[in-house]
Parts: C-alpha cells; sequence; structure tokens
C-alpha cells in the first residue's frame, strides 16, 4: 500500500485558497470600476436587459443629433423668414406713401427702396445651412434663387423680367394707346367702341354699360370681339345725364369711365358738352370725352395693371388652360362668365350647346359626372354654373390659385403643369367654354408675348426657353415642407422643408420685384396716375389677405416641428434615465455589499492559510 504525500498545491485546502484569491480579486475589480465584470459573461442574468437598454440609449443618442441638427436649419429658416417679414413692411410703407415726385430715372424713392429690397430678398432665399439651400426643397444643392440682377436684366441668352413687363405694357396698350380698343362714330349721332380681337388676352375688356341719357340708344356690349354702342338719336340728352363704361383689366381688376353731359362752361372735367342747337355736335363731343377719357383710364390704371400681370406672368409657377373667349346664349349675346349656366333652353344665360344627363368631364383620372338634379359628389347639375364646374376642377387639381373667369375667358390654374388633363364625353360643350379639342392641358409659365410687335399680338405663349427662371430649386406636386423630413424619435417624424416659389413667398417677391422695376416717363402727363395706381396695387399685394398663405404660415408650420422635437427630446430625457438605471441594477456593484464580501473572504483566507499551516508541520510522530 501506498501513502500519496501531503502537498499544498494539490490539496483541496491550497484549490480553496486559490479560488479565494481569485474572488479577492474581482471583488478588488468591483470596488475599483464600480461594475460587476469586464465582460458580459461575468455580469449574470439581467446583462440581456442592459444591453437592450444600452443599444436603446445609442438611438437617443442619435436622435438627440438629428435634433439640434433640425433646429439649428429651423432657426435658420425662420430667422430668413422674419427678415422677409421685415423687407415686406418696409415696401408696403413706401408704397402705401402719398409721395409720388420722380427722378430722373422715372422712380419714386420708394420704388428705389424696392429695388434695393428686391436684391436682399433673393439674398434672404439664397440662405444656407451648410453646404444646404434652405428654400430649395429637395433640389437642397441647388441655389434656391438666380441672381437679382439676372432676374431683371436677363442673361445674353434670356430675357428678364424688364424686358417680359416692357412686352406686356406694350400688347395691354395696343398701338393707339387705348387698351386695344377701336374707337369709331359710325353715324353722326353715334359712337362705337369695339375691343380689337376676339380671344386677345390684352388690354381692356368691355364688361358693361350703363346710360342716363335721355333719347339715347344703348346696344351691349356683346359681339365678338365684343362691342358697344351709344346713339343718341339726334337729341340732346338733358343737363346731368350720364354714360358710364366698365371694363376689366387684365390683373382682374375693374375700371370705369363716368361721363356726365353738361351745359357749363367750361366742360368740367369727366363731362361733354351739350350743344344746345346742333345735337351733333354733342355727339361729337361724347366721342370726345369717351376717347380722352379711355386713354387716361388705359395709360393710368391697365398699365398699372398691366405690370401687376407681368409679374404673374413672370413668377408665377401655378400652370394655366386659358380658353378662348366666348358668348352665352343671352339676346343680345354677352360673354359668359362664372354666372353662365352649363345647359339651358336659348336664350338664356347658358353656354350652347351645354351639358346634357349622362355626360362626363374628366380631370386628371377623376370623372365628374352630369345628372339633371340632386348632383352629390362627383356629380355636376346640368343647370349649374360655370363657377361650380371650376370649383369641382380645383378641388380635383388642388391648385393653390381658384380658377377665374375673365373678359368671357375661362382660366383653369394648377400648380402641376404635367399632370393637367381634362376631357370629356360632349366636346362641343367644352368647345362653348373657350376650349378646343380635348385633352386640355396647361400652358407652362413664363408666359411671353406672341409675337412682335407686341402692341398687336394676340397670344400669350410658353416662355421657358428664352427667359431667366427665377426659381432654380425643386418645384414639384406636394407640399414644400415634405420636402426635408427627419426621423426623432422611434415613431415620430416631422416636415421641416420649404421652398422659395410658396405662394407666400413668391407673392411678395413678385409684387416688390414689379414695384422696383418699374419706370415711366417724369415728364408724361400719366406718370402720376400710373405710380398712383400701381402703389395702389402693390400695396394691396403685399397686405395679408384672407384665405392665403402668409409668411407667418410657414413660420408656423417650422415652430410645430419645433415643438414636436422638443416633446420628443423631453420624452427621450425621460427614457435616458430609466433606462441608465436598468443598465446600472444590471452591472454596477454596490461598494458596500463588495467590502462586506471582500471582509468576508478575508477572514476565510486567514483561516484557511492558518489551518494550511498547521497541516504542514504534521507529521506520523505527531499524527500518533
Amino acid at each position: 500500500m501506498s501513502i500519496s504525500s501531503i502537498n499544498y498545491s494539490s490539496s483541496v485546502l491550497g484549490a480553496q485558497i486559490r479560488n479565494i484569491n481569485q474572488q479577492l480579486t474581482d471583488l478588488s475589480t468591483q470596488l475599483a470600476t464600480g461594475k460587476l465584470s469586464q465582460n458580459y459573461s461575468g455580469m449574470g442574468t439581467n446583462e440581456g436587459f442592459a444591453i437592450a437598454g444600452r443599444s436603446q440609449l445609442s438611438n437617443i443618442a442619435a436622435y438627440t443629433d438629428t435634433i439640434t441638427n433640425v433646429n439649428v436649419n429651423i432657426n435658420l429658416a425662420n430667422t430668413a423668414l422674419q427678415s422677409l417679414t421685415t423687407i415686406r413692411n418696409t415696401v408696403q410703407t413706401g408704397s402705401a406713401s402719398t409721395a409720388q415726385d420722380l427722378n430722373v430715372n422715372g422712380q419714386t424713392v420708394a420704388q428705389n427702396t424696392a429695388a434695393s429690397q428686391f436684391s436682399s430678398m433673393v439674398g434672404v432665399l439664397n440662405t444656407q445651412s451648410g453646404n444646404r439651400y434652405l428654400f430649395s426643397g429637395t433640389a437642397f444643392n441647388t441655389q434656391s434663387v438666380a441672381n437679382a440682377g439676372d432676374i431683371i436684366n436677363g442673361t445674353t441668352t434670356q430675357a428678364g423680367f424688364k424686358t417680359v413687363m416692357a412686352e406686356r405694357q406694350a400688347a395691354d396698350l395696343g398701338a393707339n394707346g387705348m387698351g386695344r380698343l377701336v374707337q369709331t362714330q359710325p353715324t353722326p349721332s353715334s359712337v362705337r367702341v369695339s375691343e380689337d380681337v376676339a380671344g386677345s388676352p390684352f388690354g381692356m375688356k368691355i364688361a358693361a354699360v350703363s346710360s342716363t341719357l335721355t333719347g339715347a340708344t344703348v346696344t351691349g356690349p356683346s359681339g365678338s370681339p365684343v362691342s358697344f354702342s351709344v346713339d343718341l338719336n339726334g337729341l340732346n340728352p338733358n343737363d346731368g345725364d350720364k354714360l358710364s363704361v366698365q371694363f376689366t383689366l387684365p390683373d382682374g381688376t375693374t375700371g370705369q369711365v363716368d361721363l356726365a353731359a353738361s351745359t357749363a362752361t367750361p366742360t368740367p372735367i369727366g363731362s361733354f358738352a351739350i350743344d344746345a342747337t346742333t345735337p351733333a355736335n354733342t355727339a361729337a363731343n361724347l366721342n370726345t370725352a369717351l376717347n380722352t377719357a379711355i386713354t387716361k383710364l388705359a395709360n393710368t390704371s391697365l398699365v398699372a395693371a398691366s405690370a401687376i400681370t407681368a409679374g404673374d406672368n413672370f413668377f408665377n409657377t401655378a400652370s394655366s388652360a386659358i380658353g378662348a373667349p366666348v358668348n352665352n346664349q343671352a339676346a343680345p349675346p354677352a360673354p359668359i362668365s362664372g354666372a353662365t349656366a352649363l345647359s339651358g333652353a336659348s336664350p338664356s344665360n347658358s353656354i350652347s350647346p351645354g351639358f346634357a344627363a349622362g355626360d362626363t368631364i374628366t380631370v386628371n383620372g377623376t370623372t365628374l359626372t352630369f345628372v339633371n338634379s340632386g348632383a352629390t359628389g362627383n356629380q355636376l347639375n346640368v343647370g349649374d354654373s360655370i363657377q361650380t364646374l371650376m370649383s369641382k376642377i380645383d378641388q380635383i387639381t388642388g391648385t393653390s390659385k381658384p380658377s377665374t373667369v375673365h373678359g368671357g375667358s375661362i382660366t383653369i390654374n394648377t400648380d402641376d403643369a404635367a399632370s393637367l388633363n381634362i376631357t370629356t364625353s360632349n366636346s362641343g360643350a367644352l368647345n362653348a367654354l373657350g376650349f378646343g379639342s380635348p385633352p386640355v392641358t396647361a400652358t407652362q409659365p413664363p408666359l411671353r408675348v406672341g409675337s412682335s410687335p407686341a402692341s398687336s399680338a394676340t397670344t400669350l405663349v410658353n416662355g421657358s426657353a428664352n427667359t431667366v427662371k427665377w426659381y432654380t430649386g425643386n418645384d414639384g406636386p406636394g407640399s414644400p415642407r415634405s420636402t426635408a423630413m427627419a426621423r426623432v424619435d422611434d415613431s415620430v417624424t416631422v416636415q421641416y422643408g420649404a421652398q422659395a416659389d410658396e405662394d407666400a413667398i413668391r407673392q411678395q417677391l413678385q409684387a416688390i420685384a414689379v414695384f422696383g422695376t418699374f419706370s415711366t416717363s417724369p415728364t408724361s402727363q400719366y406718370a402720376g396716375g400710373q405710380v398712383s395706381a400701381l402703389s395702389l396695387r402693390v400695396t394691396q399685394s403685399l397686405t395679408k389677405q384672407p384665405g392665403q398663405q402668409h409668411i407667418e404660415d410657414i413660420q408656423t408650420d417650422l415652430a410645430m416641428a419645433q415643438n414636436t422635437m422638443k416633446d420628443a427630446g423631453t420624452r427621450q430625457t425621460q427614457a435616458k434615465a430609466q433606462l441608465q438605471s436598468i443598465i446600472d441594477q444590471a452591472e454596477s456593484a454596490s461598494p458596500d455589499q463588495v467590502a462586506s464580501e471582500i471582509l468576508s473572504l478575508q477572514n476565510a483566507l486567514q483561516a484557511s492559510y492558518q489551518v494550511t499551516s498547521n497541516l504542514s508541520q504534521l507529521s506520523l510522530v505527531k499524527f500518533l
């Protein structure tokens, strides 16, 4: 029989001592680091919760960085928008003033201010955050707006706004300076005024005529081109009798000529002299006074309206389909209006031929069906008005600019030229609305006078190929806000995009460009009237109107995005504290508990060493 030796390294006591030493080492590390272990295997069963919590903390950190970056962009955009508001107020104050002293260039001080403010506005719209243009939509690497000088003056190959406005003014005034109206005296006792060409978008359109001239016969406005006539029938009107003629101007506003018969000497302004002995002279005086009044209206209000419309032709990116002017069935025929019915027996205020029950109009894939009565949803009554039809079309296209009837012509507006497509099962009725063979499509601005010389032009054409494009960012369909999106929480995204061609911004830029670019001859007898009429329109354009987008609306949208991020940040801060608590509970070591365990192990180690020491001195003699 053999007896194994008793040896420290191979003994049970030795192994126990080594184990205690290892525990002491681990506990010392825990005490120094505050962690249960330096690797996952030593963390215990709750480490899975800690790993998941740490992943969530990483996501929150990423969201925090995103929120910080988005807030920087929004703050810069808001500062820019606030600058635009300041610019608007400055120009509006100047345009509303009564000072109309012209410098050698034919402009007022307020107009010079507007010109400089236009350049400032262009600079603001090209604001960058890093390498991101804030008002370019999804095309954030592209400058938002062309250079101010190019927009106004053009380039070597493309016309600027100044050229477009001059062409439009020439086309609206016409060669005779009477707003494309032709005035004649068919008989010694009569006067006739006619639009020069049917279907022309230029000049003044005869809207209405009223008369209290005793013994006179007034005919029209009617016909194609539209005209009216006044025949005194060889008689003299009474002193104070009046003739009033209302015209529609290119920007949709109205101008009116009022002439009173007068026996006073000299003849008062706005009157025509009654020749008591020769009625034919009275008719000649009416003809002269009417010519003078129309010429004055054309060279003041029309010129201002033309400038405003030129601004719309150049700057407004909402596309349009323009029908030719047409008349309704009423006797005598009169130009169609929004109140004209889509069907009706002649003579009536309706188109001919009209729509019948079962006919359809399809707009961008959505079909409108005509019924006899009781229309609901995508239905129209055959007796509904043109305005009702346009409202239905506008709902489908989602246009930001309502469609209109002007001078007997229907203009269907759309924000997306590429998408507009209108077809019908009744092409005759569509033609009676002024549109040719279907499909009806949109014309994309900028719009230019269609032929030369401009004074005799009768069409507007697409000028994209030879005209400066003022907005160079993204101009696709959809909300500008959706052109920049960021996820700021697991289930929360914010939209904070902006585009310089948004209505509120575009309308302001357009109005300021018109005011700052327009000039007249300082010596013209109509200069004061032109500037006054233009100032009135610019002031109104820069005044916030109900139903229109305002710059403050954009700021509100951005503020809502910031509030959403603020709420998300608050939730994330609370979640961070909770997650960190879970991680700490799973991974942290309690200093008191570790110290207690170390003390216990030190006592056990001391006892083990004592036993080992005694055993190491044991011999057979002592054992026996």
